[in-house]
């Protein structure tokens, strides 16, 4: 199996590197080839300029990097996302990606009877989304309404036809313990030693 990470926090002490760590750890336990997209430390540019709007209304992508991580996603089984929730979304790296990486003639493309969209990347199993918030879960969910839950989820893998789609969020990141980030880390680490 081939797991393909895309991963986006600027900070090697962050949480969310932490993550990193342990679901990698997990994914080699299950001898899983992992591909890691960093893009923090690939420089990845998130701005949608004029040329690639117009790349994208032709299902033909210009920039190089974007076109090397569309080839890695034709060959992944398993897509993950590793981030921060900024301001209850995604960072701004993550929605470009998103925006720029996501392509039609790749990633999905319309319904030839003219509703909907069909997903294009055969191999793919299942998209799993690994979110750190410092907000409780009850106040994300009953206030902010998941708003993760309701764009990566619903509105672009669901849109598109995916399936077998994963939210991993934790919660409070800050005020738990020590401990409890600990015993966090270990689950993630046996939930993706098992992971198939």
């Amino acid at each position: 199996m081939r797991s393909l990470i895309v991963f986006n926090h600027p900070y090697e002490g962050s949480f969310c590197n932490a993550i990193l760590n342990a679901v990698t750890k997990g994914l080699q336990k299950a001898n899983h080839e992992v591909d890691l997209m960093h893009l923090d430390n690939d420089k990845f540019n998130p701005v949608m300029s004029q040329a690639d709007l117009k790349a994208f209304l032709a299902h033909q992508p210009i920039d190089p990097q974007v076109i090397n991580y569309n080839q890695r996603l034709k060959r992944a089984d398993h897509l993950i996302f590793i981030f921060p929730i900024w301001w209850d979304i995604m960072p701004a790296t993550t929605k470009g990606f998103i925006d720029r990486v996501l392509f039609p003639g790749v990633v999905y493309d319309h319904n030839p009877r003219g509703f909907g969209l069909v997903p294009l990347l055969t191999n793919l199993k299942s998209v799993t989304i690994i979110t750190t918030m410092n907000k409780p879960k009850v106040m994300y969910s009953l206030l902010i309404g998941n708003l993760i839950r309701k764009t990566m989820l619903r509105s672009v893998f669901k849109t598109m036809g995916y399936k077998r789609l994963n939210w991993i969020s934790f919660t409070s990141v800050k005020s738990v313990s020590q401990e409890k980030r600990k015993n966090w880390l270990c689950s993630l680490e046996k939930r993706f030693s098992k992971f198939n």
